[in-house]
């Protein structure tokens, strides 16, 4: 197992995923929608039961590449949070420093999956930690190497997490979710404190301007000082303020279900990035456990194993202190 701690901090899920031809999304103008007549009985070809969420998803990233993965949040004991805990235990994440009380309920997903891969997912948050931390033991971050943040529910509890893991010179990635992202100003005061910025291509654009992802890397280096920004299957692109990284799609597979890809795309490049790897095999290894992730229904089934053999991916590497734009199909097939 490798040296380096990594925490992992916010929501994990029970997920139901059904799918079904009946949810073929109709399209209205410039959006998609799936209609569910009230009243009537639809067919489910598949149920699959998972557990899920942001932070329990990267943490079995970091445990099947080979981290001492830790994993702390509040769940209680409902059959949904010992459902969670069981596939967390199971995937050698360390679950000791969970908050577990009868009071508290996991959080539970019901995931309405497409024939094209796409999704609608019902969602019941669960119990939430205080703006405070209450009751999580934010002694525990001072003991990671790096923490992972995600999904907190709240800007309040992630600048308390920021500012306590900042002053004990612990390392922090961050891949927000809905509440941490609606108020961009406060988000973009926190950044200096983040050493990894995650975000996909819509929400880089709430934080700063640019149409291309290289502009919004670009300017989102004056408040961080590694940056990705993701956008879906047309690829990515990455900074670490001496070069630019853009890469494109991995490997062409039909989607089976998008559920999970952002939160395997992120934990994957910090897997690399946190082991020493460069922009290149760090982007690499986040591309290639993206694509693993949805070939399969849930978050979690395909995410990739350390020494996965990785194939060579369409790569641009531009270095910051010169315009002129490098070609370079990737490293060589290896294991990371």
């Amino acid at each position: 197992m490798n040296a380096v701690t990594i925490l992992s901090v916010g929501k994990a899920t029970q997920d139901v995923f059904l799918k079904s031809g009946e949810f073929d999304p109709k399209q209205e103008g410039s959006v998609a929608y799936t209609h569910l007549p009230l009243g009537a009985k639809l067919d489910v070809d598949d149920v699959v039961f998972a557990s899920g969420g942001n932070a329990g998803n990267a943490a079995v990233t970091f445990a099947r590449q080979g981290f001492h993965s830790r994993y702390l949040w509040l769940l209680g004991e409902d059959p949904a949070s010992q459902a969670i805990l069981a596939d967390l235990d199971k995937e050698g994440v360390d679950t000791s420093t969970v908050a577990q009380d009868s009071a508290y309920r996991a959080s539970y997903s019901t995931v309405l999956i497409s024939p094209d891969g796409e999704r609608t997912v019902l969602n019941f948050h669960g119990s939430l930690p205080q703006p405070d931390g209450r009751p999580l033991d934010l002694s525990q971050l001072t003991s990671a190497d790096w923490l992972y943040l995600s999904s907190l529910g709240s800007l309040a509890l992630l600048e308390r997490i920021v500012t306590a893991a900042a002053a004990a010179s612990v390392k922090i990635m961050l891949n927000p979710a809905g509440v941490e992202l609606s108020d961009p100003a406060k988000l973009r005061s926190l950044l200096p404190d983040i050493d990894v910025l995650a975000l996909n291509k819509e929400e880089m654009q709430s934080l700063v301007s640019g149409q291309t992802l290289e502009e919004l890397v670009l300017h989102g280096l004056h408040f961080c000082p590694v940056i990705i920004v993701s956008d879906g299957p047309r690829g990515a692109c990455a900074s670490d303020g001496r070069q630019l990284i853009s890469a494109g799609m991995y490997e062409d597979v039909p989607v089976v279900d998008r559920t999970g890809a952002g939160d395997a795309f992120a934990s994957g490049f910090l897997s690399a990035w946190a082991a020493g790897g460069d922009l290149a095999e760090a982007i690499t290894l986040a591309s290639a456990n993206s694509t693993s992730v949805v070939r399969q229904i849930g978050a979690k089934q395909g995410i990739l194993y350390r020494g996965a053999s990785l194939h060579a991916m369409p790569l641009r590497l531009k270095p910051l202190t010169s315009g002129k734009m490098l070609s370079k199909p990737n490293v060589k097939q290896k294991h990371i």
